[in-house]
């Protein structure tokens, strides 16, 4: 069997050197579906289809393709840091792929990045995700309500294929890459037999049987939408105000998120300084009560009276506000400092407690007279 050296993978998948990403993926399925075993029935059809298979491993990862380039070039270790270096890699047996020549790169769980956004044939349902908008009131407004229009950009449905991605056929297709396995095996004779994610159906075992061509086979394109949000009186910083099904549309007609929209009420809002002198001031209390339950408050006073003032000062730098739920929420980061302290605190009464149980002893067992 021939070794990688001797293999032009650009060749067997009829793209040029410079092809793009996109350019060899096209290659491969156009290749692959005419040279799947199920299909062509030729004696060499299934060796060609795994002969391909293996040229887009490579040449679809752009770390693969750049150390196969250097190896083809004769120089197998300028992609790992230069020729004749030092590097423990450079020698024989070393592997220019960093592996297996599969990894992770274009299959597995790659398919959640770059791969989601391209045109792809892959049927693959999946709930949209919730549109999060941000409404800045002011306390007056919140307490009365308003109601506000909000233009924004979320994936919406299709509108030639009606979000099932695809124009005529009413249900997917068995995949003809993979059979509906959902992924291929490959025989690298190099690497032995591997099995990787199959790239036209992205793992599911089906395709949209004849893709739209406005939303590439997703069944969902992006846009600007508009919704009316009525705040309700009496709202606070924080509140939501949610509307079913405005969200991102899910991919191959599944079910769409919400539009949520938070509201933002400055005036109830600590900054995140004064949350962070809360925090301060809560964490000296347990030391505080500590100090007076034992009468230890003079050796604690560096402990308390530090936070306190630092404390004190982040929180009047930003200005205290008037607002009933701005004091709420400076209650909650105190306490969420108290808890911090308190666990310190209960730390050093059991140091001490081990301590003092060791008596003349000292902490070396020895006993002095």
């Amino acid at each position: 069997m021939a070794s990688m050296n001797d293999k032009d993978y650009y060749a067997i998948l009829g793209v040029e050197k410079d092809a793009s990403t996109e350019e060899i993926r096209k290659a491969f399925q156009t290749k692959a579906r005419k040279l799947h075993p199920d299909v062509n029935k030729a004696p060499d059809a299934e060796e060609r289809f795994k002969e391909v298979s293996e040229a887009y491993a490579v040449l679809s990862d752009p770390d693969k393709r750049k150390r196969y380039d250097a190896m083809r070039s004769g120089n197998p270790f300028a992609a790992a840091g230069g020729a004749g270096g030092s590097s423990p890699q450079g020698g024989y047996g070393y592997d220019p792929f960093g592996g297996s020549p599969f990894g992770w790169g274009p299959f597995g769980s790659g398919f959640g990045g770059a791969a989601s956004r391209r045109r792809s044939r892959a049927y693959n349902p999946k709930a949209g995700a919730d549109v999060i908008y941000e409404l800045t009131v002011d306390a007056k407004t919140a307490a009365e309500g308003t109601r506000r229009g909000v233009t924004y950009q979320r994936y919406a449905p299709c509108g030639v294929c009606h979000g099932s991605g695809s124009v005529e056929a009413d249900h997917p297709e068995t995949c003809p890459t993979c059979g509906g396995a959902g992924h291929i095996t490959v025989d690298t004779g190099l690497f032995g037999v591997m099995m990787m994610t199959c790239p036209e159906c992205e793992g599911t075992g089906k395709v949209v049987a004849d893709p739209c061509h406005a939303c590439g086979g997703t069944g969902r394109t992006l846009s600007a939408s508009e919704v009316v949000i009525d705040v309700p009186a009496g709202s606070h910083d924080g509140d939501e105000v949610r509307k079913p099904g405005m969200g991102n549309a899910g991919t191959n007609g599944s079910s769409a998120g919400d539009f949520v929209c938070r509201v933002c009420v400055p005036e109830e809002r600590l900054t995140r300084r004064q949350a962070g002198g809360f925090n301060l001031v809560g964490f000296a209390v347990p030391f505080a009560v500590l100090g007076a339950l034992t009468s230890t408050l003079a050796s604690m006073s560096l402990i308390i009276v530090i936070p306190l003032v630092v404390g004190i000062y982040m929180v009047v730098r930003d200005g205290v506000r008037a607002s009933g739920r701005w004091w709420r929420n400076a209650g909650v980061a105190v306490a969420n400092g108290a808890s911090n302290g308190l666990m310190l605190a209960l730390f050093m009464v059991m140091m001490f407690s081990c301590t003092s149980g060791l008596g003349r002893a000292g902490y070396m067992g020895y006993r002095y007279w």
